[in-house]
């Protein structure tokens, strides 16, 4: 590739389209994934707004979050705690109202978790969501069985009470998405069941406008009026105003930094990518030069993207930012590891080495900070409710060495990958910055499945550079969460030019996504699957076979690894 057109690649892969002429029919069906939404209304911050919070009771369900974010979407703070978070720390929130999330338990389990007493103490409004709306009918005096049939996936609900404030502005019959085994078979006293569906004669119910309990799930995209009900139960029921901003978020963030840095220094993992960006800009606005941001390239970054990053931090945030070049002994700790978890720990472990020995040469140093998202946090550990289920280890979570000596400073752990997009264009981050995809902290290490080699990297390099490039030109970026290539450990047999060869398999991957918590894969044209498989087979060597992963998370997760 020659030079001029290397730097006009690498220019663009920090700059994207914002014209309106993609042709969404021809190319996308593929925003025809599971999520479609449009990202939260941005609204100005309210100065002096009484704080008002909906909190969200966790049970362990994947989606709990979800919940969470579906209220803040309607401008209302919300925040998660645990089921046993004890009511000191929720009184100081002024909550408004309570929702009790779904989870894997069963109520007559004998170790179920349980709704606290202040919930019932407390007089305001609560809605439990499936096993939530079974823990209220147990805890209140009704009674719990196991159904006669699972209900899992699309149902009919039947709307039996239309004078509920709870099911306002609904016609008789709404699709909702049930995920349960269980159901009510007594409602407690002065309950009232106010719908229904085929295999659920209590689907949701309710006391005296304060106490509501529904069987399916309103905050996945798969109910699709559920939106209206989370509406209703916040601000008829509960009263809330639509007042929590990003702007608000901000000034919350910067006052908790503040007061847990202090007087201490801390250094900032940066990678260029738009998490890190925004914890650095965040934390930087909060402690300015107390802050110091360190870039590693650990060897597993793609082509450029260490001369790129650091110019964008230097020429955007105007931050002092030391870099460190540590190929060398990343891949030496990589070298002969297969397992894509051991991968993970060891890269992450390396990481705070790398990190410590920097940390001492600027002092004393007792906070690191980093990127990390809530998509991060809930499949490597449960940090807020230990019902949740393991799905792999994050580099920046559960990839950490137990006996390191920083203390985490992460702000947007609690926030999805759209919501920090939308905090960067609110500290004022240029949009190229904040619009790039995701791109994992393990880097390269954990798309090249097998043991990764120099020569792997190079090869997975040049055939990355090719995606980026084409999907860009057919401007495709924006419209995908995140499209890539995978060196496979397979080899197969091609003949190239009358001769035989026997060369690796590279999988191409792009998905649509919101939150990363479900992704669909992007129906992409063929014409531009042919160009992208015509080009790699062509100018990547040793590589003669390409495939595109059309498989949806779930069941698959987004990265092979």
């Amino acid at each position: 590739m020659n030079t001029e057109k290397s730097r006009q690649i690498a220019d663009d892969s920090f700059r994207v389209s914002t014209s309106g002429d993609v042709e969404v029919s021809t190319y996308l069906e593929i925003a025809k994934g599971i999520s479609g939404e449009k990202p939260v209304k941005i609204v100005e911050a309210v100065p002096g707004a009484e704080r008002e919070a909906i909190i969200v009771i966790d049970f362990g369900s994947q989606y709990s979050l979800l919940i969470a974010r579906r209220i803040r979407e309607l401008n209302v703070y919300c925040e998660l705690v645990s089921h046993d978070t004890p009511w000191e720390k929720i009184a100081q929130l002024n909550p408004r109202g309570f929702i009790l999330s779904g989870g894997p338990a069963s109520v007559y389990e004998a170790c179920a978790p349980t709704i606290p007493s202040y919930i019932f103490e407390n007089s305001s409004p609560v809605l439990g969501i499936c096993y939530g709306m079974q823990a209220l009918t147990r805890q209140l005096g009704g009674e719990v069985a196991r159904g006669l049939k699972h209900e899992f996936g699309h149902a009919v609900l039947h709307i039996s009470s239309v004078d509920s404030p709870l099911l306002a502005n609904l016609p008789e019959s709404i699709t909702v998405w049930m995920s349960h085994s269980d159901r009510i078979e007594k409602m407690p006293p002065c309950f009232e069941s106010l719908a229904y569906t085929e295999n659920s004669p209590v689907a949701v119910m309710g006391n005296n406008n304060r106490i509501f309990g529904i069987q399916f799930h309103p905050e996945v995209v798969h109910t699709p009026q559920g939106k209206v009900i989370l509406e209703n139960f916040v601000y008829r029921i509960c009263g809330c105003h639509d007042n929590w901003t990003m702007g608000n978020f901000v000034l919350d963030s910067i006052e908790k930094i503040k007061e847990q840095v202090g007087t201490g220094k801390a250094i900032n993992a940066i990678s260029g990518g738009v998490d890190s960006s925004v914890v650095a800009t965040l934390i930087h606005r909060a402690i300015g030069n107390q802050l110091t941001c360190i870039f590693v390239n650990n060897g597993l970054l793609r082509r450029e993207e260490a001369e790129r990053t650091l110019n964008v931090f230097r020429l955007n945030l105007g931050m002092n930012v030391i870099y460190v070049n540590a190929t060398d002994r990343f891949l030496e700790c990589l070298k002969g590891v297969t397992d894509p978890e051991q991968k993970r720990k060891l890269i992450g472990g390396e990481f705070i080495k790398v990190f410590e020995e920097e940390a001492k040469k600027l002092g004393e140093v007792g906070f690191l900070a980093q990127g990390t998202l809530y998509p991060d946090v809930i499949e490597s550990i449960s940090s807020v409710s230990n019902a949740s289920v393991k799905i792999k280890t994050h580099h920046n979570v559960g990839g950490l060495p137990s006996n390191m000596t920083f203390k985490l400073l992460e702000p947007l752990r609690y926030l999805f990958k759209d919501e920090a997009r939308q905090l960067g264009m609110e500290l004022g981050l240029p949009e190229e910055m904040v619009w790039r995809q995701p791109f994992p902290g393990p880097g390269l290490a954990i798309r090249i499945i097998g043991e990764v080699t120099r020569e792997k990297l190079e090869i997975l390099r040049a055939a990355d550079w090719i995606v980026m490039d084409e999907i860009k030109k057919a401007k495709l970026y924006r419209h995908l969460w995140q499209s890539f290539a995978i060196l496979t450990d397979v080899k197969s047999v091609g003949v190239m030019g009358d001769y035989r060869t026997y060369g690796y398999l590279i999988a191409l991957r792009a998905v649509t996504s919101n939150d990363a918590m479900t992704a669909d894969w992007a129906r992409l044209p063929y014409d531009l699957l042919a160009r992208i498989s015509n080009r790699i087979v062509n100018e990547v060597a040793l590589v003669n076979r390409v495939v595109y992963d059309i498989t949806s998370k779930p069941p698959s997760t987004i990265e092979w690894e």
